[in-house]
Formats: structure tokens, sequence, C-alpha cells
């Protein structure tokens, strides 16, 4: 049975309440060179996904996620505890990952406060997107579901296929598309076998989208749909800094499917020379070639129906149509 069939099984829809506006919570663990990126890139594609509906986006940090001087006085007054989760009454929230750095999760240092973020989503019903590594959080939290490290970075704009006629997936936009930018991956049979829902798969990224509706509504997303268009651009050109910097073994492979052609040859030539004579003085050259390179949010309506569709299930509210090509 399906998960569309699941719902319509299960008696009538109940009346939808017209409402002008959604409160929603972004836990942003991302690193400090992320963090108000990150945060626009949230509120941005959520006020296109809503259309006329007005978004409330209330911030939440992590205490035991360490800040910089820059970046606390950044939060100040405007982020809340974590611990003020549970009173927030919230419609909706979506929980970002932190840059690895341990070799397993329960090794990072924020994870007994992620693991208790994870504990009370589920006691206390709220739907909640888990992205990219939140995503692997929440699963070895939940069900004892591992990441496993791949082969290399994975980086670049993949084309997914659905796999159901899920709501969150009306109206997709076809082809799918979503940015990755990951270092491990979920295998999609331990996923399965744990009861959850695969959405959209790819031939290259492997899972993309799945869920899980067991209390409350679980979206988890391995991919980022939130991205700007240059956003892959700016994290190639911080690892290949790391790599000329001595700070990583081998040197990156650009983003798939995202420079373009020439781009690609061009960084081809520079990271031939790059490996035989590393040096942080090469930096620049690489600056100057992506200066050039083209790039466009080209998953922008993926993205924006994806969580058109979730914002609406969430809420338990029907939210008219937006244009998805011209936001």
């Amino acid at each position: 049975m399906t998960a569309l069939s699941r719902i319509a099984a299960s008696g009538p829809a109940p009346r939808l309440t017209p409402r002008t506006s959604l409160t929603i919570g972004l836990l942003n663990n991302m690193p400090d060179a992320a963090m108000a990126a990150t945060e626009r890139q949230f509120g941005d594609l959520l006020r296109a996904a809503a259309g006329p509906v007005e978004i409330d986006l209330r911030l939440f940090a992590l205490d035991s996620l360490p800040r910089g001087e820059r970046v606390a006085a950044l939060m100040d007054g405007r982020y809340e505890s974590a611990a003020g989760l549970a009173g927030a009454e919230l419609d909706g929230l979506i929980v970002t990952g932190n840059e690895p750095h341990a070799p397993e999760l329960e090794q990072e240092r924020y994870w007994p406060a992620m693991a208790a973020v994870i504990d009370w989503t589920r006691a206390a019903g709220v739907p909640t997107i888990w992205s990219c590594l939140a995503a692997h959080a929440a699963v070895l939290r939940l069900d004892s579901v591992r990441r496993r490290p791949l082969p290399a970075k994975l980086s670049g704009v993949f084309e997914s296929v659905a796999l159901t006629d899920d709501p969150l997936l009306a109206g997709a936009a076809s082809p799918f598309l979503t940015p990755h930018s990951r270092q491990n991956g979920l295998a999609e049979h331990d996923l399965i076998r744990s009861g959850y829902d695969v959405l959209t798969r790819s031939t290259d990224a492997g899972v993309d989208a799945f869920v899980r509706r067991e209390g409350a509504l679980a979206l988890f997303l391995q991919g980022h749909p939130e991205y700007d268009a240059d956003t892959l651009k700016k994290e190639y050109l911080r690892d290949v800094g790391r790599f000329l910097r001595g700070e990583r073994e081998r040197h990156p492979p650009p983003p798939r499917r995202y420079f373009g052609r020439d781009g690609e040859r061009a960084l081809e030539t520079l990271a031939n020379y790059a490996i035989r004579r590393p040096s942080p003085d090469l930096l620049s050259l690489y600056a100057e070639v992506l200066a050039d390179a083209r790039v466009s949010q080209t998953w922008r309506a993926s993205a924006i129906g994806l969580y058109h569709n979730w914002l609406a299930e969430a809420a338990g509210m029907s939210i008219a149509p937006v244009d998805r090509e011209s936001v």
C-alpha cells in the first residue's frame, strides 16, 4: 500500500482551517562560516514555498556547539536555546547538521544535545525536516541505522526519480534535482528495513529524500534543496584550499553537473598541476577560474515544490500553489 493509499484509508480528511501564518523553527547547527547563509537560505525557501501564508521563522541553537565571537554576537538576542523548543508551539521544525569531525556521530561534542532534540520531536509529535547530517543523526538515534563512509566526497547536482506517489511529491518538478555535499550516506535497504519510505533516489547519489509518518511527519533529506546557486562553488574552493594547505590528503573532485564543460576542463588542468605541486599560492588561480564559472539554481523548482507540500501537510492545511519557476 502506498503512502497516499494509507492516508486515504485512514478515514476522511480533517476539515482544513484557513490560516494566514505558520511558525517554523530552525535549529541551525551549521559551522560559523555557514551559519548566517544557512539561516537566510532556509528563510528564503520557506517564504517562496509558502506563497501567501506568512512564515514566522524562529531560530534555535544547541548550547553545546561552540561559537566564535563574531557569530555569537550575530546570534545574541535572535537565537534561542534548543531547550526552549518544547514551549515554542511550532507548526514545524527544520534541523540542520554540522560538518563532521569524528568518525562516529556519537563521538561528536554535540551528540547528547542532538539526541535530546531527536527524542523530543518524536515524543511531542512535531513535524520535522532533518537536513543532511541531521538526517543521519536522527535515523541513528531512532532506529540504529548507521551512515556509511563514501569512497570520496559526493558533491554536485543530481537528478532523482520519484519512487512513490507520496503527497510530498505532488506536482513534483521533472526532473527532480537536488544538490548533495556529503562524505557519508545511508543504505536504502537499511532504511526500508527500519520502516522508512524512500521518496526519491538518484542513480549516482543514492537515496535522496525519505519519510516516516509514525507519530509525526518526519522528512529526511540527504541533499540540500535550500542551497544558493553558488554554495557548491564556495564549498569546492574551501576544500581545495584545505588540500593546498596540506589539511586533507586528496584533491577534491569538482561538483558534478554544476560548472559546465569549460569550467570542468579548466579546473581539471589546475588540479593536475596542484596535485604534483600543492601550494596555497595556487588558490588565487582557482578563484579566478571559479569567478568565470556560470552556475545556476537549477534545483529551485524541485526545492519549492517539496517544501510547499511539507508545509501544507505539516500544518494540516491547504496552501495555494506557487509559481516555482518565477521565484
